[in-house]
């Protein structure tokens, strides 16, 4: 193959000689294939520096982002340790509560649930797992155990309001004071000879003698179930206090309460007198729970207690 050569006449400006210059193809073509290698070359190094660049800015990009949760992930085991502090103050307090309110305590297992707080923030990683992962997952685990520790206080302080509730209305139903000021004069007994009748037969309450229309309180809170004239009972009031507890008062000389009324503890609801059966003014007190008479002086409570 004929090797053919091209001819480059250089002339200069002014009077200097022209120049001329031969190249061969094979030499012109080996030229322009060295300086499109070395643009590539060139190009590829510049892609390359321009990438590096790119990747170490968005290192460290990631590396400020990485920091920064790792901050938030501090943070958070710091409030998450004050909250456990705080659910076991909580826990104490529910204890007690439950003490008041006459429930059993719970269960230990259900009193450790989330104890423990957060792990340590410097413990060592399993293997395979990022710092930030695992810091992730601990505070993931002791949310939940949180959260689950604090339903179940919720639900124990429910229970125990529920109970508290109830045992307030309960007391509340208690025929805890006496009904008038007198001296007792016959006690509850399953026999005793009647004054007037004499015979022998029960007296399911008690007689307390006082001054003709001294005032009758309602010993405890309920409603009037009957107000009227009874034989033998005279002029007799009786209250429905729920929880199976009843309450009458016989012998009375005035009525100041209606059936269906509902009366507090201490409201006057009628007088001392000697209507019915009876030598002389006196109340006849009686209660009732779940239909079967008690004696009633077995639920008055000292005034210090019922004030």
């Amino acid at each position: 193959m004929v090797n053919r050569k091209w001819t480059l006449v250089v002339v200069p400006p002014g009077s200097s000689a022209s120049r001329v210059i031969e190249v061969s193809q094979r030499v012109l073509k080996a030229s322009f294939g060295g300086a499109f290698l070395a643009a590539a070359i060139a190009l590829l190094l510049g892609y390359g520096t321009v990438s590096r660049s790119l990747d170490l800015r968005r290192a460290e990009e990631l590396e400020r982002e990485n920091q920064r949760i790792a901050a938030e992930l501090g943070k958070m085991h710091g409030d998450i340790a004050s909250l456990t502090d705080t659910l076991s103050a909580i826990a104490t307090r529910d204890a007690r509560i439950r003490l008041l309110a006459n429930l059993e305590p719970n269960d230990p297992s259900v009193q450790q649930a989330g104890i423990g707080g957060p792990s340590a923030p410097g413990s060592q990683p399993d293997a395979g797992t990022s710092v930030l992962s695992q810091r992730t997952e601990e505070v993931r685990v002791d949310l939940s155990a949180l959260i689950r520790r604090a339903n179940l206080l919720a639900a124990s302080f429910n229970e125990a309001g529920d109970s508290l509730a109830s045992h307030r209305d309960r007391m509340a139903a208690m025929p805890s004071i006496m009904p008038t000021a007198g001296w007792l004069t016959s006690a509850f007994t399953q026999m005793r000879a009647h004054p007037i009748l004499h015979v022998a037969r029960p007296h399911q309450g008690i007689d307390v003698t006082a001054p003709m229309g001294a005032p009758i309180l309602s010993p405890a809170r309920g409603r009037v179930v009957s107000a009227g004239w009874e034989t033998g009972y005279g002029q007799v009031i009786e209250i429905d206090h729920g929880f199976g507890i009843r309450t009458r008062f016989a012998h009375c000389s005035r009525l100041l309460a209606r059936a269906g009324q509902v009366v507090e503890r201490g409201e006057e609801i009628a007088e001392v007198g000697n209507s019915g059966l009876a030598t002389g003014p006196h109340l006849h007190y009686e209660v009732e729970v779940n239909g079967r008479p008690e004696n009633p002086l077995r639920y008055v409570l000292p005034e210090v207690v019922v004030d």
